[in-house]
């Protein structure tokens, strides 16, 4: 007997209910970026650009991201299909027994995502929902009321240390010989950005209050991932243990032709993973380079073929994994085209030049926490949205009396607040998973309320 609409209303926290209402009104990503095209136009043309001006930024935008789209791809594809190695899974199947109840669940897999992200962005925002769907399926089966929707909006803020961590794209571009802004600021050691204590504590405190959090504000009536099956297929025994087929001999396989054959042979995978070790080794120990998605990619690529032994179960694993890339393949350039107007007219710099007019020393770091988030909406690229803003953002520092660091720190709070509150990287997410971003996308606009406040705090009080 089902329980009146009253009763389950009644019963649920206001947070859930808030969550339940930006899943309502939220507009699909598509949309969401046109009706941001709109407000962009309209900005442009007020802020004194001509209108052909503004349709040359929006030409120069639109597929200036075609690389980073093919990479997002693959990312969230090789994500899917390592996720379903055998390997992979027994690793993840064990973390997820060890929680025996809702606190450890959250707690253990909030650690797991943060130290994913704070070693490496990609990593964490890739397997991030394959986590969050394993653990998920695990307290299922033991019992444990555990909400999927809201572990997947609490897993995927955990990521958000990154900013601070060793890929964050503004630390390492500043400590680089030679950057864009040496002439202003200097070299920035990273013991004065990602390594101070303020960028510490951020780490740490933002760790710690998502599990708590995530103990203290599970809905009340937790829906269990049984209830999306899609994404609860991920976790079954294999999803290509149908097509699999040994590859220790040819009489395992008979009836096949030669070629179906050779595809199911060992040493075939083996030639592609010798070829790309020695991409990896040229990448990192010839031309001395660090991890980026290119080379993250190739990781993902080595693993996956190492892990699923052969070709032809690589490939039936490759066709279950394109499921779940299907929606960054046009949206991104979409976003791009945003990017491009806020890069390509005054839109940017307005903005950031405002809020750096109003600013004093206390209120510095919110103006610019808060100058970052519009940005950051737009623009979907750390590195890019530091390029737009990185010498207003020094200047007005210097203006104010405050150190480089502490606002190009400050903005990065804003950086990934943009990040939290628009749909580009929900959508990334919810792709692996196999859901719809606007079901957990309100729990993620509740994590970022604590990642923007504990941001601001921390950057206006402690050393950096």
């Amino acid at each position: 007997m089902t329980m009146p609409q009253s009763s389950v209303k009644a019963q649920q926290s206001r947070l859930d209910r808030f969550a339940r209402f930006a899943e309502g009104i939220v507009p699909d990503a598509i949309t969401a970026s046109i009706i941001f095209l709109v407000i962009l136009f309209a900005l442009s043309l007020a802020f004194g650009n001509t209108v052909q001006k503004t349709m040359d930024a929006y030409y120069k935008g639109l597929w200036m991201l075609l690389a980073f789209t093919m990479q997002m791809t693959l990312i969230i594809t090789l994500a899917s299909v390592f996720g379903s190695t055998p390997l992979f899974r027994r690793i993840i199947i064990s973390l997820s027994r060890v929680p025996q109840n809702r606190f450890q669940v959250q707690t253990l897999g909030v650690l797991l995502v943060s130290i994913l992200g704070y070693f490496y962005w990609g990593l964490a925002i890739a397997l991030s929902p394959i986590i969050a769907v394993y653990f998920c399926n695990e307290a299922e089966k033991k019992g444990i009321k555990v909400d999927f929707l809201f572990t997947m909006a609490a897993f995927y803020a955990a990521s958000s240390v990154w900013q601070y961590g060793f890929s964050s794209s503004e630390a390492l571009l500043m400590v680089t010989p030679g950057h864009f802004l040496e002439k202003v600021t200097g070299i920035m050691p990273l013991s004065t950005t990602i390594w101070s204590p303020a960028a510490i504590v951020q780490v740490v405190a933002f760790t710690v209050i998502l599990i708590v959090a995530s103990s203290l504000f599970t809905p009340r009536n937790a829906r269990p991932i049984s209830e999306y099956p899609d994404a609860q297929k991920l976790t079954e025994a294999n999803i290509v243990g149908e097509y699999m087929v040994t590859s220790t001999g040819v009489g395992e396989a008979k009836g096949l032709t030669y070629s179906e054959r050779l595809e199911r042979y060992t040493f075939i995978s083996i030639i592609l993973c010798v070829a790309l070790v020695g991409w990896l080794y040229y990448h990192f120990g010839v031309k001395k380079l660090s991890l980026d998605l290119n080379s993250l990619n190739a990781i993902f690529l080595l693993l996956c073929f190492l892990l699923h032994k052969n070709v032809f179960n690589f490939t039936r694993a490759l066709q279950e994994g394109v499921k779940s890339s299907w929606s960054v393949i046009v949206i991104y350039h979409l976003y791009a085209a945003l990017a491009g107007i806020i890069q390509f007219t005054n839109i940017g710099e307005k903005f950031a030049g405002f809020f750096a007019a109003i600013s004093t020393p206390y209120t510095f770091p919110l103006l610019m926490a808060i100058a970052g988030t519009a940005i950051a909406i737009f623009v979907p690229s750390s590195g890019g949205q530091w390029v737009i803003q990185g010498f207003i953002t020094c200047k007005a520092a210097e203006a104010v009396g405050v150190t480089y660091q502490r606002g190009m720190l400050s903005l990065m709070v804003g950086d990934q607040m943009g990040n939290l509150i628009s749909p580009f990287w929900y959508v990334v997410v919810a792709g692996i998973a196999r859901i719809d971003f606007r079901k957990f996308f309100g729990y993620g606009l509740i994590f970022s309320a604590f990642w923007f406040i504990l941001g601001v705090l921390v950057f206006t009080f402690l050393p950096c």
